[in-house]
């Protein structure tokens, strides 16, 4: 190819570059106009949601933002959420029957969540002083610190439960009531939870666990531990029932 033909060439390819980029710039603009009027529309939808959350919940005197949260947390974490919503009142009533409202030991609450069982122990008649609130999720925690500000919010894994509120408990705790996902975890982790759990209780005193599952998530002939179960909880969605350990 000559010389002259080859800077024609060049030229044009130039210009096709030139053009393909305003072409491009002009497209960007678009989208991006596309986006903010999505935006724009989105915002409105959320807000008009927004409104009609707020009435309902005036209206029928529940919490509809548990519910997002719950879900939201458990599309993106599901293994590490022990349900898909916030458990029940008849699940949280029986859970917290085996806590004692007037013995002075702290209660520990392990994946409290936005707190249907801090909310059953409080109306039980247990002094928000004596709570210590262990959630992995730090929205959830900030979100339990402003509900329950006399209680102790603990950050963290609460399956390290030990090192977690070692330094928390200035005498041995009179409950431990968990909403983890035991079943989730392999069996070497849940016993090891339930004896660092165990550890932290004043004798006679109850570690107390829901499950979905048909089975005890901790075997029920472990040496040294008794176990009793509720009857199942079939108005709780799904059906769940209430697991008692303590030292034999």
């Amino acid at each position: 190819m000559s010389l002259p033909a080859f800077q024609r060439l060049e030229r044009q390819i130039g210009r096709q570059i030139r053009a393909f980029e305003m072409k491009k710039g002009e497209i960007e603009q678009k989208i991006e106009h596309q986006f903010r009027v999505f935006d724009e529309r989105k915002i409105k939808i959320e807000r008009k949601i927004e409104g009609q959350f707020r009435r309902l919940e005036t209206k029928h005197g529940i919490r509809l933002d548990d519910e997002l949260r719950f879900i939201r947390s458990w599309i993106e974490k599901p293994l590490s959420m022990g349900a898909v919503t916030p458990s029940g009142r008849v699940l949280a009533r029986t859970m917290v029957r085996y806590v004692d409202p007037h013995a002075t030991g702290p209660i520990i609450e392990l994946g409290p969540g936005t707190g249907p069982f801090t909310d059953a122990m409080i109306k039980k008649g247990v002094d928000p002083k004596r709570l210590v609130l262990v959630e992995y999720e730090a929205e959830f925690c900030r979100l339990l610190q402003a509900r329950y500000p006399e209680a102790t919010v603990v950050q963290g894994d609460a399956y390290t439960l030990r090192k977690l509120v070692g330094n928390v408990l200035l005498q041995p705790a009179s409950a431990i009531v968990s909403g983890l996902p035991l079943m989730t975890k392999p069996l070497r982790t849940r016993l090891r939870l339930l004896n660092d759990g165990l550890n932290l209780l004043a004798p006679g005193a109850p570690f107390v666990q829901f499950t979905y599952a048909v089975v005890s998530p901790i075997p029920r002939r472990l040496t040294g531990v008794r176990a009793e179960a509720s009857e199942p909880i079939w108005r709780n969605v799904p059906p769940a029932r209430v697991w008692v350990y303590r030292k034999s």
